[in-house]
């Protein structure tokens, strides 16, 4: 598989800004780290006005719950707050976001499954198919593990992040790029 650098979006403004979900199964660990860390890149570039980013979970294990405490120490470590609160993935996500990225093959299937009639396909994404490094394309769930895996994870998430927004950034227009 190769990394996905071309992608099929409207021109991206202030007016009309690129709507972004990252997808776990608990949304408490690796989507609420993807989901900062990308809020994070768009920040320090001058996006934050063309970028939308937001995290869910297709499961409500964790509903209203913060970020794991080892997910927000990880990322505070890089100068990245975590500040979402867990939430379900719904169908009507589907329709209102631009781009939605699964970290897993499971997230990913669960997914599809909701979008039923394929409408949106074009649109879910896993996370690593934007990693210049896949690996087997899956962000692992460091939920029950130790430090390490957090550390993993943000490492994961850090660059494919980076190459996601390499893959927007011709979309956006009036941005700090100057386009």
């Amino acid at each position: 598989m190769q990394t996905v650098t071309n992608l099929d979006l409207r021109t991206i403004t202030a007016e009309e800004p690129l709507r972004i979900c990252f997808v776990c199964l608990g949304n408490i660990c690796r989507s609420p780290t993807a989901e900062g860390v990308f809020q994070h890149i768009i920040n320090k570039n001058g996006f934050s006005s063309l970028v939308e980013v937001d995290s869910a979970g297709t499961a409500a294990y964790h509903v209203g719950e913060p970020a794991n405490s080892k997910s927000r120490m990880v990322a505070e470590q890089y100068g990245v707050t975590l500040n979402s609160k867990a939430r379900k993935f719904e169908y009507s996500d589907l329709a209102y976001f631009d781009l939605v990225i699964a970290m897993d093959k499971e997230n990913l299937r669960d997914l599809q499954r909701l979008d039923r009639k394929g409408q949106y396909r074009n649109k879910i994404f896993l996370l690593r198919d934007f990693d210049p490094v896949p690996g087997d394309r899956e962000v692992p769930d460091p939920y029950y593990g130790g430090i390490n895996g957090f550390e993993l994870v943000y490492e994961i998430v850090l660059r494919s992040c980076e190459s996601l927004l390499d893959a927007v950034r011709p979309h956006m227009k009036n941005g700090s790029d100057g386009k």
